[in-house]
Parts: C-alpha cells; structure tokens; sequence
C-alpha cells in the first residue's frame, strides 16, 4: 500500500460523505430557492424527452444495485446465491442497465453543447456534472471485461468489503484494494467525487425525489368546507328590520 492509496481509498471517503450530508444539509437551510434541478425543456424538449429518460432509467437501477450489492454482508445471500453467480447477475443487468444510462448522459451533454441557446443559459457546473457521469458510466462499463476476469466473484468480494469496511468505520479498507486495477480504482474516485460535488450541483434534487416516497404513507388531505359550523339565520322579517 503506498501513501497515495491510503488517502483515496482511506480518508477520502469520509471526506466526500462528510460534505455530501452537511452540504446537502445546509444548501437546504439556507439556499432552498436554488434547490431544483433547473430544467432547460422550454428551450429544445425533444432530446431531453430520450435523454433524461434513458439517464434516469439507467442510473437509478445502477444505484440501487450498487448500494445493495456493495453493501450487503456475504453471508446474508450466500445460502441462497453463491458469489460467483451474483457477479454474473450484476454484471449482465449492471451492463444493461448502464449502457442505458450511457447513451442518455451522450444525448444530454450533446444537447447541451450543441444547442448554442442551451450552453448560453447553462452554468459551468452542469456541463461539469454531465461530463463527470459520463466518465463515470464509461469507466463502470469498462470494468465488465475485468470482472469477466474473476467470475468466481473473489474481486467483487474484495470490493464490496472496502465499501463495507468504510461504513462501518473499520481499518483496514485501503489494503483490500490492493489487487484491484486502475481502473476499478478510477471508478471508484470518481464516484466518491461526485459525492463530493453533489450538495453544489443540481443533483440536490434526487433528495427531493428520494422525500416524495413520504406521499404514498402520509395520512389524507381533508379539505372541510367553509360553510361548516356556520348556522343558518332565517332572514329577518319586515316588521323586525
């Protein structure tokens, strides 16, 4: 293990979600007018409409398996699927899915940079985002041909214990990557630095999003009329007025 390892793979975890939960926490404190995610649908809807739908079909799926897969102790789905299987599992659907993803964030950063009247209203960081999820997707599909490598999952194992590790605040993360290739690595940092970005983007939004599961178990809306409680008066006769 060398220095440079040990800070990426060691500390620099802790430093992403750090400001990603404070900053998330503070932009929605103090800056709640710019917590959107700024939609350009008036200036060209067409490619958005594939793009978008593409990106967020793709990526929500690659989110949820990573956070399951990564997280997930080996012992609790080892009786039922070995890890081998499951490497196969997330590499087929990952692959799938992520190729979905990939040619939506294509046609988001193309419409963005291609549209003079788009690129003119966005800001620096949204072209900045879009290029960091499109390196991110390209590295993950990338590393389908590595993983094919190791069928029997035993890297999977060792990638998921150094998320595991990180989580639960144990030692000895960095060393469990020691074998892993670069470019597991460079997907790794790059996920880690989109964290790291998230509170100052328009990604806030995916909290929201995240908020909106609240509606389906909160309790009904009860709207009540105004002229409840009210009595009626009878009107006054002629003599009385």
């Amino acid at each position: 293990m060398t220095y440079l390892d040990n800070l990426l793979f060691g500390y620099y975890p802790y430093i992403c979600l750090t400001i990603f939960l404070l900053g998330s926490l503070v932009r929605f404190d103090r800056d709640q007018y710019t917590w959107k995610s700024d939609s350009s649908q008036l200036l060209r809807a067409g490619q958005l409409r594939w793009g978008s739908n593409l990106f967020h079909v793709g990526v929500l799926f690659l989110l949820m398996g990573h956070t399951v897969g990564m997280l997930t102790p080996h012992f609790i789905y080892e009786p039922f699927i070995s890890a081998g299987n499951k490497q196969i599992m997330a590499m087929v659907s990952g692959g799938a899915f992520g190729v979905l993803g990939f040619i939506g964030v294509s046609l988001l950063l193309h419409r963005r940079l291609s549209d003079e009247r788009i690129r003119i209203n966005s800001k620096t960081s949204d072209i900045v985002l879009l290029v960091l999820l499109w390196l991110q997707l390209a590295l993950g599909l990338a590393t389908i041909p590595l993983s094919a490598e190791h069928l029997d999952g035993s890297m999977m194992m060792k990638l998921a214990g150094w998320a595991q590790h990180i989580v639960t605040f144990r030692a000895g993360a960095p060393e469990l990557l020691a074998e892993a290739s670069i470019v597991f690595k460079l997907h790794m940092f790059l996920g880690m630095t989109i964290f790291l970005v998230f509170p100052f983007t328009r990604l806030v939004h995916v909290w929201s999003g995240f908020g909106a599961a609240a509606y389906l178990v909160r309790p009904y809306q009860l709207v009540r009329s105004r002229r409840v409680g009210l009595v009626e008066r009878e009107p006054l006769s002629r003599s009385a007025r």
